[in-house]
């Protein structure tokens, strides 16, 4: 509710103050320049606003978390003006998303269902409010889930037991309780030195962070197979940034190209990331078959249904099924 508070104030200071409409973008990337969201959003939407209005509008990416550190605050900086766009995790404010996040739960959506479709078809009438002060720019979702262990083997819910497993939101939280481990949530750009000390057992999230945050160097035992969900994703622009743009660049941004861009980057990256742990011989792959993986569904079941019931959520659910089923 802070959270909501905060938003709401600044999205109030936004609207009454004046805003001064500049030809270059900001975009706000708390990560290095070669993560996968520089080429994939930054530098397409770039050229889609360049290229549609002559070079008189571009969008510049300020990397490392130059326009302000951390992934948890990036939100609020594009509704204060601090960013005219950033990028960010629904699931480090999850009481703001909590439609939203009903795309990342296990069994959502199948293993193989793009993300970034079932999203944006719950958007308009179920996710919209989840979202203000801004436009979305692009939504979508990581590759699945899998386990990313050091010296620990994820066979069955049973192995989970005692483990500390970092989490990016709360619904992922309730997901390892149910499993019987230990919840730690945290950055995933602190997950690489918490995985090297030993402070947690292991990380349920995509491979591509085996690229992005180099967890190939830590990590050394890799589960894949079962539906444990996704990340979900957001860039979103200022609105007062966005009604500033001209009829030209607001009609050449495309959501859904944005989106659709952003998770083909992200499922290359994860199979890259994945290929390079497979070769070097050294790591541990457990390629769950489909009993195997049933058995951590009907596991984390009752953990989905009462996420979905509790945020009287089942309507998002169906259109985001049906978007991908």
């Amino acid at each position: 509710m802070k959270l909501k508070r905060l938003i709401g104030a600044a999205s109030m200071a936004a609207v009454l103050g004046t805003t001064v409409w500049a030809d270059e973008i900001k975009f706000a990337n708390f990560t290095p320049p070669f993560h996968t969201i520089n080429a994939s959003v930054i530098e397409k939407m770039n050229e889609m606003l360049s290229g549609a209005t002559g070079g008189e509008v571009t969008v510049r990416g300020y990397h490392g978390g130059e326009l302000g550190a951390g992934p948890v605050e990036q939100y609020v900086r594009v509704v204060q003006g601090v960013a005219d766009v950033a990028w960010g995790l629904p699931g480090y404010t999850s009481s703001q998303f909590d439609d939203t996040m009903i795309v990342e739960l296990p069994n959502a959506i199948p293993l193989d269902a793009p993300g970034w479709a079932a999203i944006w078809a719950a958007y308009e009438d179920h996710l919209a409010d989840e979202f203000p002060g801004t436009v979305p720019v692009a939504l979508w979702t990581s590759e699945p889930n899998i386990f990313i262990m050091k010296d620990r083997e994820v066979r069955s819910p049973a192995d989970v037991a005692g483990l500390k497993i970092r989490v990016a939101g709360a619904t992922a939280a309730k997901v390892v309780e149910a499993l019987g481990g230990t919840p730690v949530q945290m950055p995933i750009n602190q997950v690489y030195n918490s995985l090297q000390t030993g402070l947690i057992d292991g990380v349920i999230t995509g491979s591509s962070t085996l690229n992005d945050f180099k967890l190939d160097e830590v990590a050394n035992s890799y589960t894949l197979g079962a539906n444990l969900g996704r990340l979900s994703f957001f860039a979103v622009m200022n609105q007062s940034a966005y009604d500033g743009l001209s009829d030209a660049a607001k009609a050449a941004l495309d959501p859904a190209a944005l989106s659709k861009s952003a998770e083909d980057a992200w499922n290359a990256t994860s199979d890259d990331g994945l290929a390079k742990a497979r070769a070097t011989g050294d790591n541990t792959f457990i390629d769950l078959n489909a009993d195997e993986a049933e058995a951590f569904a009907a596991a984390v079941a009752d953990v989905v249904n009462a996420y979905v019931a509790e945020v009287d959520g089942a309507a998002a659910l169906e259109a985001m099924r049906g978007a991908v089923n």
